[in-house]
Order: C-alpha cells, then structure tokens, then sequence
C-alpha cells in the first residue's frame, strides 16, 4: 500500500508539473526569445502527458480495487490521509463523462444501455490512431469492406500495430448485425484476429423513441429522425474508442483513404503538437477525416448529446468552435478567425467520400472533396529485362509491360484456373527477392486469390534437387518451375533462396477460379 500511495503522489506531482508548465507557456509565449530547448522540452512534456491518459485508465482499475477491498477481509488499513490523495489524483486523471443519463433518461431504465457489444476484436489500447467507422443498412450498395481495405491497404507492420479501426454497426437488429460481423471476418480475418479491426454494436436499450421528434428547419421527419441518430451514433461510438488511444479519427463507411495516410497525419501531428486546436481537419466533407485528442471527447460527446435532437452533428461541432471563441459583440469575420485557430485543416485531404447512395433512404450524394487530388494507382519499380506473356486478358491499355516497365497497372479480366503471368528473362538472373502487390487503394478487390509465385531455375540439376526434396526452400510445380510463394492480402513477397542459382523465368499462377477481375499495381524484381 504504501509503494502504491508513493506512485499516486509522484503521478500527482508529475501532473502538476505538467499543467504548470503548460500555464508558464503560454504565459510566455509572447517571448520571442524563448530558448528552443524549452520549445522541446514542452513538446516532450505534452506527449507524455496524452500517453499519461491512457495508462490511467489501468491505473484507475488498480484505485478501484483499492477502494472497494474490505477492511475486515484484507486486514489493511487507508489513512485518511492516504484516501484523500488518492481521491484528488482520481479527480485529475478521471476525464468528465457525459452525463448520459440526463440528455437520455430512457437509459437508467436497463443497466446495461451504454454497454458496447463486442462482437469481433483483441480489445486493443495504447495505439496513437483509433479510426471510427459507423455503418448502417443502406437500402442499396454497402461500402464497408471497401472502405476498411482502403485504409488497411498499404499499412506498414509497425503501424498496423499502432492503429485500431473501430467498427460500429450502429443497429439494434441482429440479423443485420451478425451480417456485417460475417462479412467483415470472412473479407479481413488478418485484420481481425491482430486486433487491427473491431466491431461493436449497441445494447438494444440503447436508442430512445425516434418517432416524434420536432421538425426543424424544414426536414422532413425521416431526414429529422436519420440526423438524430446519427448525432448517438457517433457520441456511442466515440465513448467507446475513447480510452483506446491518444487520437480518434472520425470517418463514415463508404470513404476511400490516400495512400500513405497514417504517415501523414503522424507528421502533422507533430508539427502542431504544442499548438493550440480543438481537432484537426483532414477533409473538408462534413464529419469526414476529423482528428481529435481522445481527452477532448468527453467533453465534445456531452455537447452532442445535450443537442443531439436539435441540429446535425456538423453544425454542432462548428457551435462549440463558436461558443469557446466567438464575441457576440464583434462581427462573423472575427468569429470565423478565431474558429479557424481551434480547427486546422491540411491539405491535400486525405479521405475522399465515395458512396452515392447515402444512408438516408432516397438520397443521393455526389459529394467529393476537391482538394483530394488524384490517388497513387500504381508504384514503379526498376525490373530486369525480360519478355511478358499472360492468359489473362487485359483490360483497355492497362497491359502487363506497362505494369512491368513501371508507366500503369496491369488490369486483366477474370482470371481462371491455370491462367498464368510469366516474366522470362532476356538472360538468366541472380534474383535477391520479389514484391507483387495486387489490387490498388480504389480498386482494393480486384487481387489475386489461391496464386502462387514460382520460378524457372536455369540449372537442371537444381531442378532436380527440388523434385527430390533436397531444397527446403520450396516445392516443384509444373513445367520445371519451383514454387517459392504465395499471395496473401493482395500481396506476394519474400527472398529467392540463393541455393536456386540463377532464374530464367518468373511465374504467377493462379489455382482456382475468381469471382472479381485482377489489378497488379506494383512489381519489383530484386536483382
């Protein structure tokens, strides 16, 4: 006990430090001669401290089992003293929930109302990104699983470690419920089982009557009921990722990502870091793309609640930027100044809105964000020389040697059972590795299924070594080619043994049939 009343009161010191710190910088701030060691200290401090809110989270379940031991079964004592520090650095460290209950009574009716169902997920913390995604039945096209490979698409490992994509099914019934939940594992099982996606739901108990709500502002009582929901939806789902990470993401289910998102906004996260901000902006459409500091949630979800059946969720994020700095006594010119310090947008945007068929029954939406730009389809690489040749038919002028020469993607039809890419060499080569990836960030399904990667040897005898299992690099195939690889994701990579000698020929072969065409956006032969 008292190891553990020494850690609270040196967290309890740090805090302070940390907030006084923080006063003494603004304070001076003024200065044009601030050392720049302070300016990194600060910027250090800060990222402690958003790292220190989510350690309390573990640190609060310690303080809860602390309180709640009886006395008389652990025969151990808490000095008044000891219960007053801990309720002080409890004060500090809870962040101020919502007061759900008051803005929602129906709740108090069923004790579990404001739990989460947990469906699919490793229950992942600690992550710099958590990414929302709220779906719901769409009376058309579902963008989901495209949305979610988009922004799984070109993750590196160590940040697929740093991410956690939180799917909310944001309906009370379960048929559709269990749908989704299916289609998600069977497209992404990698995802899931690593903790990179969950998927959650409501309890049914959830959602209050939407059936007679006021209409305002001339909707229609259907588009009055889908934006009220949606304001629950998003506060539910923000509450849920709130303790997961540093930073939430709030983006909508039929979105598309730019290639190399996560990079990007790590970066210009640092960049802002010891600026002042409400959230960043990331695209310029409605919800889409908006970056908050997961601290600042509770906070942004009780205004949402309190006004969830007055306005849609947009104009209410836009009336705290109003309220935390506009002067009613100056004009809309200095508001719009002022909001513009507490919301910063980057551009290019990285998230483009792709669905036409939005959620609200009947409503078509061509919205797209100009300042997007154009995606990266394809990524060039340096190859061998070599002859191309393919069973598979191609698509307009997205051929195989533009793919290999680097200037396209390579689109074929769907492809066959024992349909083939092959790559022969002008002269034998030493290959060091392969990297094939299929599918691109717009046409992420368009991949090679049950494909392997194999190659020729040029020797005979190697050949032979293989046939007799005397390599445990690999396995014959047919034609003299030695299987060395497999697509998985989209993706087929990995080191040519050097016991293999030299390569004549490189082949990709497919297994069995596909229901989708074949994309091959990037090629590189390792010499």
């Amino acid at each position: 006990m008292r190891s553990c009343n020494g850690k609270l009161f040196l967290i309890a010191s740090f805090l302070c430090m940390l907030m006084t710190l923080r006063i003494s910088w603004h304070t001076s701030s003024t200065s044009d001669n601030l050392p720049v060691k302070l300016h990194s200290v600060y910027e250090r401090l800060l990222r402690a401290e958003q790292r220190g809110e989510i350690l309390s989270q573990e640190l609060l379940k310690v303080l809860g089992q602390l309180q709640n031991r009886s006395i008389a079964a652990s025969n151990l004592t808490i000095s008044n003293s000891s219960a007053i520090l801990e309720n002080k650095v409890l004060r500090r460290l809870l962040p101020s929930q919502p007061n759900a209950y008051i803005y929602l009574p129906h709740l108090k009716d069923f004790e579990d109302s404001l739990k989460p169902i947990v469906h699919l997920g490793q229950r992942r913390t600690g992550v710099s990104l958590v990414l929302g995604v709220p779906t719901v039945h769409r009376q058309k096209q579902s963008y989901l699983v495209n949305t979610l490979q988009s922004l799984l698409y070109d993750l590196s490992p160590a940040e697929r470690k740093d991410i956690v994509i939180v799917v909310f099914v944001a309906e009370t019934n379960a048929t559709f419920v269990n749908a989704v939940v299916q289609n998600v594992q069977t497209n992404l099982p990698d995802a899931v089982s690593s903790g990179v996606i969950e998927v959650i739901s409501p309890s049914p108990h959830y959602y209050p009557d939407l059936n007679n709500l006021k209409e305002t502002f001339g909707d229609p009582k259907e588009r009055v009921r889908w934006r009220t929901k949606q304001n629950l939806d998003y506060s539910f789902l923000m509450l849920y990722a709130q303790p997961k990470g540093t930073y939430y993401v709030q983006l909508e289910d039929d979105i598309v990502a730019k290639q190399g998102f996560f990079g990007s906004m790590k970066k210009h996260i640092e960049q802002v870091l010891s600026e002042e901000w409400l959230f960043l902006e990331f695209s310029q459409l409605g919800f889409i793309g908006k970056l908050f500091r997961t601290s600042d949630l509770p906070l942004i979800v009780e205004f949402f609640l309190m006004f969830h059946k007055d306005k849609p969720i947009d104009w209410l994020l836009d009336h705290i930027l109003w309220v935390k700095v506009c002067n009613p006594e100056k004009d809309s010119k200095h508001c719009n100044n002022e909001k513009a310090q507490l919301k910063r947008t980057y551009k290019p945007s990285l998230f483009q809105h792709v669905g036409l068929h939005s959620s609200l029954p009947g409503k078509i939406q061509n919205l797209k964000d100009k300042d997007f730009g154009n995606q990266v389809l394809f990524k060039s690489h340096t190859n061998p020389p070599a002859q191309l040749k393919s069973s598979l038919e191609k698509y307009q002028t997205h051929t195989l040697e533009r793919a290999y020469n680097g200037e396209d993607f390579f689109w074929g039809l769907t492809p066959k059972r024992g349909d083939y890419v092959l790559i022969t060499f002008t002269t034998p080569q030493t290959l060091k590795g392969y990297f094939f990836r299929s599918g691109n960030i717009e046409t992420n399904g368009d991949r090679f299924y049950n494909t392997t990667v194999e190659v020729l040897p040029n020797n005979n005898s190697v050949k032979e070594k293989v046939a007799r299992g005397d390599l445990a690099c690999c396995k014959p195939s047919s034609d003299g080619f030695v299987q060395i690889g497999s697509f998985k994701n989209g993706v087929a990579e990995g080191e040519v043994d050097g016991a293999l000698g030299e390569i004549a020929a490189m082949r990709l072969l497919v297994h069995s049939d596909s229901d989708v065409w074949v994309l091959l956006s990037e090629i590189f032969i390792k010499v």
